[in-house]
């Protein structure tokens, strides 16, 4: 295991990052999962060799650079870099705090920068750069300003970041899951997930290997960048917007 290709996940502890983790680690990738809190230990504990656990706020320059230079002290090359850390704050324009506002962006958007800003000199030909993207990101939901804005941000830094890359023969790609039965999504109320869930032409919810399993295809694909690749179930679609 000790010359196989390096990911460094963010917000790997659970959920989709959690799938993306144990994806990687299965066909053989050294993993290290980056969260805020401890509770990445445990996933690093079982999956064993070749994973660790990284505490760290993407959202501080700082601890986003510590964060790559612990990577690369343990297992000496990174070679995948998924940002999938985000949170979610809900509220419509006249009642979303200021607060709310600026960690959404801080930690989605601005996190992703900081990781990325790190992980660049470290990376070299052939590496891979995947940013987690959302729906909401290119269609309009109520109450979800912050977080659309963040998720359409991601988007743009995709696409200029995957033409600025290119030269150093390092892919930029944008994975747009679907409504995935997460954490995250979990304090939806029945009512509004049933709502989404009909308006996705495949008829369901995604799973979190599902999502995991395309980021893996496109960590390999050396002849796609800067593109946006749903994983939705074509909710996307459905509503006459495409990527």
């Amino acid at each position: 295991m000790t010359d196989s290709p390096v990911w460094l996940i963010t917000g790997a502890s659970r959920g989709i990052g959690a799938a993306m983790a144990r994806q990687a680690h299965e066909h053989g990738c050294r993993v290290a999962i980056v969260a805020r809190s401890d509770a990445a230990d445990a996933l690093a504990t079982s999956l064993g060799e070749g994973a660790i656990a990284i505490r760290a706020d993407v959202s501080d320059s700082a601890s986003a650079r510590s964060a790559v230079d612990q990577t690369i002290e343990a297992f000496g090359r990174l070679d995948v870099v998924v940002n999938n850390a985000g949170v979610h704050r809900g509220g419509r324009v006249t009642r979303l705090s200021e607060e709310h506002w600026q960690e959404v962006l801080d930690v989605n958007l601005t996190g992703a920068l900081n990781i990325i800003r790190a992980a660049t000199p470290h990376l070299g030909e052939g590496a891979s750069i995947i940013n987690i993207g959302a729906v909401v990101g290119f269609r309009g939901f109520p109450g979800d300003v912050a977080y659309a804005s963040s998720k359409a941000g991601l988007s743009g830094m995709t696409k200029a970041l995957s033409i600025e890359l290119a030269r150093k023969g390092i892919t930029v790609n944008l994975v747009v899951p679907g409504l995935v039965l997460t954490e995250m999504t979990s304090g939806l109320t029945e009512a509004a997930m049933e709502t989404m869930r009909q308006q996705i032409p495949i008829g369901r919810l995604g799973q979190e290997q599902e999502i995991a399993s395309v980021a893996y295809w496109v960590a390999q694909s050396r002849y796609m960048t800067g593109a946006t690749i749903p994983v939705d179930g074509g909710l996307l679609c459905s509503f006459g917007v495409v990527g």
